[in-house]
């Protein structure tokens, strides 16, 4: 089971995965919408890595981001609603990542809970 993460939250997950993740590391956020979706609002990567991986492109990815990230990576998966996400963060989970979230709502959310600049689409 995927947890679901209020984007109200992510500011306190992304502090306590920071405390417990390698010096130097971050935790991740990946984008899974689409290039037209990134370019009407997108997230500012502050305090943690931004990755755009279309949702299609994951599981062609997955060896990198395993090879990249390593498997207990903290990673927050994004979409517009949260419904991709979810099926994104449940892939992951299915192929040994083990320190998956999915962010409730989506950017839509985000745009109402934690930063009113995003725009809504």
């Amino acid at each position: 089971m995927i947890s679901q993460l209020n984007p109200s939250d992510f500011s306190a997950w992304r502090e306590n995965a920071t405390a417990g993740a390698v010096a130097g590391t971050l935790p991740v956020l990946i984008d899974v919408r689409e290039p037209w979706e990134l370019q009407t609002a997108s997230v500012k990567a502050e305090g943690f890595t931004l990755l755009h991986i279309p949702m299609r492109e994951i599981p062609a990815r997955v060896a990198e981001l395993q090879d990249t990230l390593g498997s207990g990576q903290p990673i927050a998966c994004l979409c517009h609603h949260g419904m991709r996400s979810l099926q994104v963060a449940n892939y992951l989970a299915q192929s040994g990542f083990s320190e998956v979230v999915n962010l409730q709502g989506g950017i839509d959310a985000w745009s109402r809970q934690v930063d009113p600049s995003v725009p809504l689409y």
